[in-house]
């Protein structure tokens, strides 16, 4: 009813369109009340032209409609922003004079009104006419990185001026609170959101949602570059696990032509290891010789004459290395490895993978990706059948002319998974085949076309938590994983050394071929085993049982049993019984701290009544062995040589090192059950997720929505407000 009468003042009126404006003025000047009327009748008015004819003083080139634009500017420029849709479209301000609009748009950006003023902006599409650096600013550094990317959407050159902005305040050394002093209009702002850390993050975000060459973003990819400069020198130099010549691959690609990165490299072989090491590195990885301390350059000319004394046509044995008879040997020969590179190879040797009933091992490598920026793409496909390994050449066929190699493995892989007569064994298949498809797209459904796949890992989990006695604390470098698995079933792990090569490289090494064939092959021979004897590793004598119906089966399979069924009853959660099991130990007595890696066990334990401690972001692991000592609280661990330090700290059976494989829950389970804790009804939900306070205050539904709303939540955003009140946890005073 309010609307027709609205519709039959609007024809009453000599001129609608002037009284409008009228109206909204009028509003403005007395001190901008109404706002929501005022947006509602313009709207009303916005319909009912759309249903009359054209209006006269709207007509294109009359000279009312620039005196009307005029007017709708100001009124925009000083109204609510939610007049901006209407007026737009009433007076067709996309067409009016653009001096006139800028003018406008920068009266906003003077009052302090940057929202308004790129919202405005952007709904004109005046971006190319405004100062990028002016209009962004002020909204980066209020964290509104959302409104700047809406404002660059469609204009690759402001993105790229964007991107060099930001990359700018991520250069060593630069205090962005020079920046904030030049907008003093922006107070309260949170400047830690602008941390070089955060905004790094934000930078690379940004480059691979819009698409553009990382060399505007210098800064940024050189700290990416020397983080994981640094984490190579740690496996290499600290842990040994790598190779000096896959450390070289991955160093020499990431360092190239930077002086820059030459130098922090160089400043970090100095830091872990004799001049000697240092010479050697700098050498194999051709670094300038020009550009290496005098001390450095010395002792590199003293092993290239040594060198050349000895004759030294071959690579050197690297110091340390391991004996490879206590690893898991391949047991076909090499010439039964076969490197598939072209589409006639695959023509050749797939019907060797297709025969019905058959079993293949399924496997892939991919190079590294040390930084997290999406998922990797696949560059060997490694599958084993009785007595021979095919490792199939993604980048290679992907290469090929035509598509043909694409095609070729597209249509074997698709073949070969949607076959249910053909088992398909995998570790972590799921992940695989993400990769797969990421590489491949004509691949990406791969993995919903699965017939008649087993992923061992699930096997391996349920193998682990079998295991009554609990997980033991496990020594530095100790195997994980399917290493982990080969070592329990067949007697010896993996030997994984070549694990973080450069697979992108040409020709592969001969060691990175026979590491290869052996992650698939090994899949066979503990597939065998586990079907001989699976009472040997607590399964039962129904192997795809054991699994729980978890093959990877899409069609007319039963849906398989949520993992979370095994959690959901308090009764259920099993502990260690029989002779030299812990000490039963009540829940609400049971104490850990943990650091924040494990955020996701400490939320499982909480809500099972643990008290449990979590430790900030900036406190390293001898922080929770100070707690662990003042407090007596267990420490659970991710492993490796921080738990074995941790251990020594804390003394025996007060550091548990868990497998970061399983879900939360399960961590949570299997620390319940090695320490022998006891769940009641009543211990669970008794702390809080958040902040581990056991006591709780109740409060009313009114109360309730008050102190949401003063946490920044949406009212009716969450399931709180029904009922008639809630329970806060209270913090210790």
């Amino acid at each position: 009813q309010l609307r027709e009468e609205a519709w039959q003042g609007f024809a009453a009126l000599d001129d609608p369109l002037t009284g409008l404006l009228d109206m909204l003025e009028g509003g403005r000047a007395s001190g901008g009340q109404g706002h929501s009327l005022q947006t509602w009748v313009a709207c009303e008015m916005q319909r009912w032209l759309q249903a009359q004819p054209p209006h006269p003083g709207l007509a294109p080139g009359s000279p009312q409609l620039g005196q009307l634009q005029a007017r709708a500017a100001a009124v925009l420029a000083g109204g609510p922003f939610s007049l901006t849709e209407p007026l737009v479209s009433i007076f067709q301000l996309q067409d009016a004079d653009r001096s006139l609009l800028l003018d406008h748009i920068g009266r906003l950006h003077d009052r302090g009104k940057f929202k308004e003023a790129v919202l405005l902006s952007t709904k004109l599409k005046l971006q190319r006419e405004l100062d990028i650096e002016k209009m962004s600013i002020p909204l980066l550094l209020q964290n509104k990185v959302n409104l700047v990317e809406r404002y660059m959407d469609g204009f690759p050159d402001l993105q790229r001026r964007l991107l060099v902005l930001m990359d700018s305040w991520c250069k060593p050394g630069f205090d962005i609170r020079d920046v904030a002093r030049r907008v003093p209009e922006v107070t309260g702002a949170r400047l830690e959101k602008l941390s070089p850390k955060l905004l790094s993050r934000q930078v690379l975000r940004l480059l691979e949602r819009y698409g553009l060459d990382p060399a505007l973003c210098s800064n940024v990819i050189n700290q990416q570059h020397l983080g994981t400069l640094q984490y190579l020198c740690y496996k290499r130099f600290v842990e040994g696990s790598l190779s000096q010549e896959n450390w070289a691959d991955h160093v020499r690609d990431l360092v190239g032509q930077s002086e820059w990165l030459q130098d922090r490299l160089l400043q970090l072989l100095a830091s872990h290891g004799d001049m000697a090491m240092t010479a050697r590195c700098a050498q194999d990885l051709s670094l300038p010789e020009g550009r290496l301390p005098a001390a450095v350059a010395n002792e590199l000319s003293r092993l290239q004459l040594q060198e050349r004394a000895a004759q030294a046509g071959g690579r050197l044995e690297e110091p340390g290395s391991k004996d490879r008879s206590s690893y898991y040997q391949l047991p076909i020969a090499r010439e039964d490895i076969c490197f598939l590179a072209t589409w006639e190879d695959l023509a050749q040797h797939g019907p060797e993978l297709l025969q019905p009933g058959g079993v293949v091992g399924v496997d892939l490598e991919w190079r590294p990706l040390f930084q997290a920026s999406g998922r990797p793409c696949a560059s060997l496909v490694q599958l084993a059948v009785e007595g021979r390994v095919l490792l199939l050449d993604v980048p290679g066929l992907a290469q090929l002319p035509g598509g043909q190699g694409v095609q070729a493995l597209s249509q074997l892989l698709s073949q070969l998974f949607s076959d249910p007569s053909i088992t398909k064994l995998g570790y972590g298949m799921a992940g695989d085949l993400q990769s797969l498809g990421a590489s491949c797209p004509t691949l990406a459904d791969l993995e919903k076309q699965m017939r008649g796949g087993l992923d061992l890992q699930q096997m391996h989990r349920q193998m682990r938590l079998a295991d009554r006695p609990g997980p033991r604390v496990d020594a530095a470098g100790a195997p994980r994983g399917l290493s982990l698995l080969v070592q329990q079933v067949l007697g010896k792990p993996l030997d994984k050394a070549q694990q973080l090569s450069n697979w992108d490289l040409r020709p592969l090494r001969e060691e990175q071929l026979v590491y290869a064939a052996t992650d698939a092959y090994c899949l066979l021979e503990v597939y065998r085993a586990l079907c001989r004897d699976p009472a040997r590793f607590r399964l039962s004598m129904n192997l795809v049982e054991s699994l729980g119906a978890r093959r990877i089966v899409r069609s007319g399979a039963q849906r398989p049993p949520d993992r979370r069924e095994a959690l959901a009853s308090p009764q259920q959660v099993p502990v260690a019984v029989g002779e030299g099991a812990a000490p039963e130990v009540s829940a609400k007595d049971f104490r850990v701290v943990c650091d924040s890696m494990l955020q996701g066990l400490a939320r499982s334990l909480r809500c099972l009544g643990v008290d449990v401690r979590v430790l900030g972001a900036g406190e390293d692991h001898r922080r929770a062995a100070e707690i662990a000592r003042q407090e007596e609280r267990i420490i659970p661990d991710v492993g490796g040589c921080r738990t074995t330090k941790l251990q020594a700290q804390v003394g025996a059976g007060r550091c548990l090192s868990v497998d970061c494989s399983l879900k939360a829950r399960e961590q949570a389970q299997a620390v319940l059950r090695h320490f022998n804790v006891r769940v009641t009804l009543s211990d669970i939900f008794s702390r809080c997720q958040v902040c581990n306070c056991d006591r709780y205050l109740k409060v009313s539904k009114d109360m309730m929505k008050h102190l949401m709303r003063l946490n920044g939540h949406q009212e009716g955003s969450s399931s709180t407000g029904e009922g008639t009140g809630a329970a806060l946890p209270v913090p210790e005073p």
